[in-house]
């Protein structure tokens, strides 16, 4: 007897119905941490967006990425917290999208390996954290593993 994978909707539904249990703010973060899973399941990118990736050079695919994050709350992103905070008004998913994006680029960007390496995801989001301060504490433990997930 073989199980089938739920449908794409349903994986979906179930990333939207647990963000939606948070507030606005660590619901946006809670999606964008989920960004690569939501986008496979979505089957992005598509073959040919492989394709051109593929051929990018690393400053060009710098470029992208960038993009890419300046511009989350113009894409699916916004969709998906849209659906998990229906009644959340529009500027404000915005708003909420473009922190999440800036709270994890600044844990990046605090990080810096010089001890213990949880010692240092911990000082990261820490610092971080001082900078955006309107995360419930379960987001700043979320922000932990998903830096200590990207760094090792």
């Amino acid at each position: 007897m073989s199980k089938t994978e739920p449908s794409a909707e349903a994986q979906i539904a179930a990333f939207v119905a647990s963000a939606s249990k948070q507030p606005l703010l660590d619901a946006a973060f809670e999606l964008w941490r989920c960004r690569f899973r939501l986008d496979s399941i979505e089957g992005r990118p598509t073959a040919d967006e492989v394709r051109i990736n593929r051929a990018l050079n690393p400053q060009q695919l710098a470029v992208k990425y960038r993009y890419d994050r300046d511009h989350a709350h113009e894409g699916p992103m916004f969709g998906y917290v849209k659906r998990a905070h229906p009644d959340a008004d529009d500027e404000a998913i915005r708003r909420a999208i473009i922190t999440a994006v800036k709270f994890e680029a600044a844990t990046e960007a605090h990080f810096k390996w010089d001890g213990d390496f949880w010692e240092c995801v911990v000082r990261a989001v820490a610092q971080a954290a001082a900078e955006y301060p309107d995360f419930l504490e379960t987001t700043y433990r979320d922000a932990r593993n998903n830096l200590a997930y990207y760094m090792k």
